[in-house]
């Protein structure tokens, strides 16, 4: 069974004030010690399942790399303990490991021996490694004439050549072309139906959410936050706009779910619904049926300026469509301290049946970067219903009209 356990783990560094300390340490081991412990992760604990998707999240210097080299061994941790179980495939800095002055196919070779293959196994995958890369003759060419992508290319076609039990990536295929950061998620995909476990640190919203059954944030070397994929990339961005004095906190909806709050508090959320055309609250309508979001806000303060902003998501949290009164030209200056304010946004709900819901944003200028008032996560909740429609999937209702020639 394919299982990753990764107990209390901390990583350390030493800091000295000059280098004579480090040589005066070296030199004289049962003197004092001259030198500081800089934490870079502490009291690092979790467990992936077998089969299971484990997704980590962080800004940039929260120690995401670091942890995955203590987990491929590549790094010795300061505390702690790591078990892996099953056979392991990570990919950290793809075609790093890669000797420029060999060819592609010599360090195909060279890379998947490293990976437990013997060389008869790797020339009979050597085929379908070439069909994967897609470099064509460059795979008998010096890795020194290859692009990054190219690298990427190679270096993930040769590590997934065989199904691992236990699969570990790093940004790795940030830097590969679009159609082979599809190519390479389809195959990741297919690995985890097979049973392949997860470990994937990503800042792209959209691989966490689809492919991970649970994530992790790391913020100042600690875990903040562990769960469901969409509560923790809602906490994660309030996080990123954490300043002036904001509060984040987060409830749990009358569904179960975890639902983020952020913002100064200067201008608060009173009431969002969805109306149909007579104006009334519902929580379900038809494919294509007109609706209107109404937002109503409350001013605690004077507000020089006010943009309000809604996002409609998906059951998995992903975006299906999202604006703002800034883009529109709709937005307000010099409210006064207890105004009301209830705005209208009226649209056609040309979405997919299911379940979806709205994130509310009220802040100033384009983005709740600059100054967030409140952001809230699933405000609201509601359904869609195909009635008179013809069959469709997907979550958008982009009709055609259907034209043919004999």
């Amino acid at each position: 069974m394919s299982t990753i356990s990764v107990i209390n783990l901390g990583k350390a560094y030493k800091q000295y004030a000059n280098r004579w300390d480090r040589l005066a340490e070296w030199l004289i081991p049962f003197f004092p010690q001259r030198h500081q412990l800089h934490w870079v992760l502490r009291d690092i604990s979790f467990t992936v399942q077998p089969g299971e998707a484990m997704g980590i999240i962080g800004i940039n210097g929260a120690g995401k790399s670091t942890l995955l080299k203590m987990i491929t061994g590549t790094t010795t941790p300061t505390t702690g303990q790591v078990q892996i179980s099953g056979r392991v495939s990570a990919m950290l800095e793809l075609g790093m490991g890669f000797h420029p002055d060999f060819t592609g196919r010599q360090n195909a070779f060279m890379a998947g021996q490293l990976l437990g293959h013997s060389s008869l196994e790797i020339g009979r995958l050597m085929p379908e490694i070439e069909a994967f890369a897609e470099i064509g003759e460059y795979i008998d060419q010096p890795v020194r004439v290859y692009s990054s992508g190219m690298q990427v290319r190679l270096a993930f076609s040769v590590a997934t050549a065989v199904r691992p039990d236990v699969l570990i990536v790093d940004e790795a295929l940030s830097v590969g072309d679009a159609y082979f950061q599809h190519k390479s998620f389809d195959r990741i995909r297919q690995f985890r139906k097979q049973g392949t476990t997860l470990l994937i640190v990503s800042h792209d919203k959209s691989a966490i959410q689809s492919l991970c059954d649970r994530a992790i944030l790391l913020y100042a070397g600690k875990i903040a936050m562990e769960g469901e994929p969409e509560a923790v990339m809602d906490y994660y961005n309030a996080l990123l706009a954490d300043h002036q004095n904001q509060e984040v906190k987060q409830e749990v909806t009358d569904e179960g779910k975890v639902q983020t709050i952020s913002g100064t508090g200067e201008v608060s959320l009173v009431d969002v619904a969805l109306l149909d055309e007579s104006g009334q609250p519902i929580e379900m309508a038809a494919v294509g049926q007109s609706v209107s979001l109404r937002v109503v806000a409350r001013c605690h303060a004077e507000v020089p300026e006010l943009v309000v902003g809604y996002m409609i998501k998906d059951r998995l949290g992903q975006p299906v469509f999202g604006t703002n009164t800034f883009h529109y030209k709709r937005k307000l200056h010099d409210l006064q301290h207890d105004g009301v304010i209830t705005y209208h946004f009226d649209f056609q709900a040309n979405l997919g049946p299911g379940s979806y819901s709205v994130t509310v944003a009220l802040h100033a200028e384009d983005t709740h970067i600059a100054r967030s008032y409140e952001w809230r996560d699933r405000a609201l909740v509601f359904n869609i219903i195909n009635i008179d429609k013809e069959e469709f999937t997907g979550v958008a209702w982009i009709p055609p009209v259907v034209r043919y020639s004999a």
